[in-house]
């Protein structure tokens, strides 16, 4: 008797541990896959997108900060609204593997679907229909060559390339760089990015006073420039030293 009580007590319990397991609110959003909501770290299931700091080339072939230009997709897809992400596992970081939606839409499907990630196959295949759409009509990072994101993060010089065949001969160089690296990623972008004290984005050129002190480290949230205009649309500031 004392066991079918706890057994059912224990259905009782299901649908609110089921609830539990759902974050909502409007989040702080990281790069493509990685948001914050409250005290939360929430990584989106079933997708892979670049980091803040990957390189990628445009149609045109020229250096894009594509990891950037992903994160700032969803940002302004999902503008500021609620999120509601429902919580499959805890991974090895600690963060709450999820999936989530915003007004109802699959916010994974929609980055898959637009290029600004790529179907996570060693976890899932949900998104591979959505990956195949972005490929076909080269959205967002398809429209001209990169590194898988998975790939990017142990790269080396014999990562698969994916996107545009046509590549210029300095294309690898490039992929294989990074945006924040302590080492500039050519030498046209030698503008360095950093994060003041109040939060602040600025750039300093090498007539900057404090340009050498700076340290370029993606745990510091610097980042490189090739112009000025690049700096400025990343919403960075000039130093006023």
């Amino acid at each position: 008797m004392l066991m079918k009580f706890l057994l059912a007590i224990g259905l009782l319990l299901l649908p609110a541990m089921a609830e539990a397991a759902d974050i909502t609110g409007v989040p702080r959003i990281r790069d493509g896959d990685q948001i914050m909501i409250g005290s939360s770290r929430i990584r989106l299931g079933g997708i892979d997108a670049p980091s803040v700091d990957q390189l990628c080339l445009n149609h045109t072939g020229e250096r894009w900060t594509c990891g950037v230009a992903a994160r700032d997709a969803l940002m302004h897809h999902t503008d500021k609204k609620s999120w509601t992400c429902h919580v499959l596992r805890t991974d090895p970081r600690g963060r709450n593997v999820a999936r989530c939606n915003v007004d109802g839409e699959d916010i994974q499907k929609w980055l898959v679907s637009s290029g600004w990630a790529l179907s996570y196959t060693h976890f899932s295949h949900d998104y591979d229909a959505d990956e195949k759409a972005a490929r076909d009509a080269k959205a967002g990072m398809w429209q001209g060559a990169f590194i898988a994101p998975w790939d990017w993060r142990i790269r080396n010089k014999k990562t698969t390339i994916l996107g545009a065949t046509k590549l210029p001969t300095n294309a690898r160089a490039i992929l294989l760089a990074s945006a924040s690296g302590a080492v500039a990623p050519s030498p046209d972008c030698t503008i360095k990015g950093n994060i003041n004290g109040a939060g602040e984005c600025i750039f300093h050129t090498r007539k900057s006073r404090w340009y050498a002190q700076i340290k370029m480290q993606i745990s510091k949230g610097t980042r490189w420039f090739c112009s000025v205009e690049e700096a400025e649309r990343a919403g960075c500031r000039e130093t006023r030293r």
